[in-house]
């Protein structure tokens, strides 16, 4: 039960990041709330196999930061990549 719930807190941290960083119209927005949840998931099914227990608070805390941070570099990276080869497009279609 417990994953479900970082899931979705994961994926709440994701909405998060997509709203407080730029470019959030170069890709689509379930993207990066997705990457959070997913991020959100492996690092707590790892923290539990290192033998963090489910109901101590720095488990949670550890998911969710990393979910964050993870989610805020794929939102930089992904913005600025879409935003470069747009450039280019524009540039090699003659605009």
């Amino acid at each position: 039960m417990e994953l479900l719930f970082i899931i979705l807190f994961g994926a709440a941290a994701g909405v998060a990041v997509h709203y407080a960083l730029p470019w959030r119209g170069t890709h689509g927005i379930a993207l990066i709330p997705a990457v959070g949840g997913v991020v959100a998931a492996i690092v707590w099914v790892a923290l539990t196999w290192l033998g963090w227990a489910w109901d101590g608070g720095w488990i949670w805390a550890v998911t969710l930061v990393i979910a964050a941070v993870v989610a805020a570099v794929v939102d930089l990276y992904l913005g600025r990549r879409r935003k470069a080869s747009d450039e280019r497009r524009l540039i090699a279609l003659g605009g």
